[in-house]
């Protein structure tokens, strides 16, 4: 078998993390899925928090840095509202850890992480609703409220609600976007 580096490790974690939260991210449950030894863990990170801390890494540069990347490659900024609607409808059903990250954050000693991330998908919406024509005050009020509502909908979901037909993600988005959005006004 060939030697693990560090990211073979993240990317095992980064798995569990999505599947079941940062609680399903433990040394043994890694190692058992990449077949390795806690040695070779050791080799790479100085304990379980280590790891964490780089699986929070990644989640932050991909569920929200590469996001805002993704979005910004539309020149048009109605367009761009329309692609950050495409871009969380289709990420909402697979954010299955980042469902309990919110719930579980305070708990697990990683408030700083959820609320950069958090503050940043605020202030990118806001920067998004300046470009359709809100001011500043009211593009960031409504940000909060299409941010906290992508994450109380996680919410629901991880609570065991079922959304059914007329309440998934992509059509309970389009609505959102259009309650906050100038054209609704």
């Amino acid at each position: 078998m060939a030697r693990l580096t560090r990211d073979d490790w993240i990317d095992a974690a980064y798995s569990r993390f999505r599947d079941g939260g940062i609680s399903a991210v433990s040394v043994e449950a890694v190692a058992r899925d990449l077949g390795a030894t806690k040695g070779s863990f050791y080799w790479h990170f100085a304990d379980r928090g280590a790891l964490v801390d780089a699986v929070l890494a990644r989640w932050e540069d991909l569920e929200t840095e590469r996001l805002i990347e993704l979005v910004e490659q539309v020149e048009d900024p109605s367009e761009r509202l329309a692609k950050l609607l495409e871009v969380i409808a289709h990420r909402t059903t697979e954010r299955s850890g980042e469902r309990t990250l919110f719930a579980e954050a305070s708990a697990l000693n990683i408030t700083d992480v959820v609320s950069r991330a958090s503050e940043r998908r605020v202030s990118y919406t806001a920067h998004l609703l300046e470009g359709v024509g809100l001011k500043p005050a009211d593009a960031r009020r409504r940000a909060v409220i299409v941010v906290a509502a992508v994450v109380g909908y996680q919410q629901l979901v991880a609570g065991g609600w079922e959304p059914g037909e007329d309440a998934e993600p992509r059509a309970l988005i389009e609505t959102l976007f259009a309650i906050v959005t100038p054209s609704a006004i």
